[in-house]
């Protein structure tokens, strides 16, 4: 058994704990100034180390954070240039971890206190800025499959996190996450196949940040990502990314009031679809979409037209061939989206009704896509007159927010409630909620 999994194992660590934990240390020691660039372990790499002879020698900065790491050099570990003969056998060195003398624990991985530098919100974190400043490497950076699989489930695990709280606390760690593929892109050496999955992900990350800034309030700085975003799409012949950049672009247009830009947008969308032959649930998404631009132009007769093609195409059901994008779209989401419509298009009662439905469906678990429907459910109370069902969807959407929900475009439906609900502020318990509103978006 080789000196590293003797250690592993002595603190009952699997190997992929160990790797996830020498990603985040490569990280700091990279932020401290301690290593030029902060390496990216895999298993499958670690996993050689553990194996047998001949193992193979790591570069200057990973050997500096397994040295971090395990607090002894790597030759201790069993790890020796090529050719190189150790003097002490790993026998040997085992005695020095036996029963009688611990193995030592490996170095806490939380951050050293320490004044960091501020940078601004166009700059990329310092370890990013380090890699990318035209720094030389003797060594071949070459890319595996683990490590594209680890920045795909990355990209996943941010749009789930999304889905949940909302994405105003995800837009920074997310273009951090970008400018590492863009360096890998650039830096790496990959096959073909690799290369393309890459890109996208770098697509996927780019449209993903898009969409966070969009949630975040920035809409400039979204508008900017979706025409990177479709950029990478026309350079790379990629139809889905297409499809799923255009559809966010078209819901972004509708909350900038432009609805022509909107419908055409979705259109366009709906063209690259065809493309892909995308499934029943893209074509719901995208017809929606169309749906809700016709709305904000209070165009009826199209808007009506749209909304039935998104359930005749929602009630095919769920496919494999569904795309990660088009899971948020399930029976709550629909009938919200609808609800949306009929409210731009002044039918409050209908509107009323509608999210009232989708908010008795909403999984309580998805606190944004909760809190957006309970805030057009208050401004559709408001154009019934029902207050009371105003002023309990509003609190609701209050208790969400202060739970962790972090949704801009939350805050300013929260705005859109409170002038609405500015003229009926003798009414019972109106005042008190305005203050609240007041407190929290001011």
């Amino acid at each position: 058994m080789s000196q590293m999994k003797r250690l592993r194992e002595s603190l009952h660590r699997s190997q992929d704990k160990v790797v996830q934990d020498l990603n985040v240390l490569a990280l700091r020691l990279a932020d401290e100034g301690r290593v030029d660039t902060a390496p990216t372990f895999t298993v499958r790499q670690y996993r050689k180390w553990e194996g047998r002879e001949p193992r193979p020698w790591p570069y200057p900065d990973a050997r500096a954070v397994l040295t971090e790491y395990w607090q002894r050099p790597v030759e201790e570990l069993g790890l020796h240039p090529q050719g190189h003969q150790p003097t002490t056998p790993e026998s040997t060195l085992s005695a020095r971890t036996s029963a009688a003398e611990p193995a030592a624990s490996p170095v806490p991985l939380l951050p050293a206190r320490r004044e960091l530098a501020p940078f601004a919100d166009q700059d990329p974190p310092p370890w990013l800025a380090r890699t990318t400043a035209g720094a030389k490497c003797n060594a071949e950076w070459r890319i595996g499959q683990a490590e594209v699989d680890l920045l795909r489930d990355a990209a996943d695990d941010m749009d789930a996190i999304d889905q949940q709280f909302g994405g105003n606390r995800l837009w920074k760690p997310t273009r951090a996450h970008l400018h590492w593929v863009h360096h890998m892109i650039d830096r790496g050496t990959y096959d073909d196949n690799l290369g393309r999955q890459l890109h996208a992900v770098a697509g996927k990350f780019t449209t993903s940040l898009g969409w966070f800034s969009y949630d975040s309030g920035l809409q400039a700085q979204a508008r900017q990502y979706f025409s990177e975003a479709l950029n990478a799409a026309m350079l790379t012949g990629d139809d889905a990314l297409a499809s799923r950049t255009l559809s966010i672009m078209s819901r972004q247009a509708v909350d900038l009031d432009k609805g022509r830009e909107a419908v055409r947008f979705a259109r366009l969308a709906q063209a690259h679809s065809k493309e892909w032959h995308a499934p029943a649930r893209v074509a719901a998404l995208l017809a929606i979409r169309e749906a809700q631009g016709y709305a904000r132009i209070g165009d009826s007769f199209n808007c009506e037209a749209a909304i039935k093609r998104a359930w005749t195409e929602w009630e095919h059901g769920p496919g494999e061939r569904d795309p990660d994008w088009t899971s948020f779209l399930n029976l709550a989401e629909l009938t919200c989206l609808e609800g949306m419509c009929r409210l731009d298009l002044g039918q409050s009662s209908r509107a009323q009704q509608l999210l009232a439905t989708s908010e008795g469906l909403q999984d309580v678990a998805h606190s944004r896509n909760r809190g957006m429907c309970l805030g057009r459910l208050s401004a559709a109370a408001i154009g019934t007159g029902d207050i009371d069902h105003s002023i309990d969807a509003t609190k609701e959407t209050l208790r969400l927010v202060q739970g962790g929900m972090s949704s801009n475009r939350a805050l300013t439906q929260l705005e859109i409630v409170r002038d609405g609900l500015a003229p009926h502020h003798r009414a019972r318990g109106v005042k008190d909620l305005l203050e609240q509103i007041h407190a929290l978006v001011a």
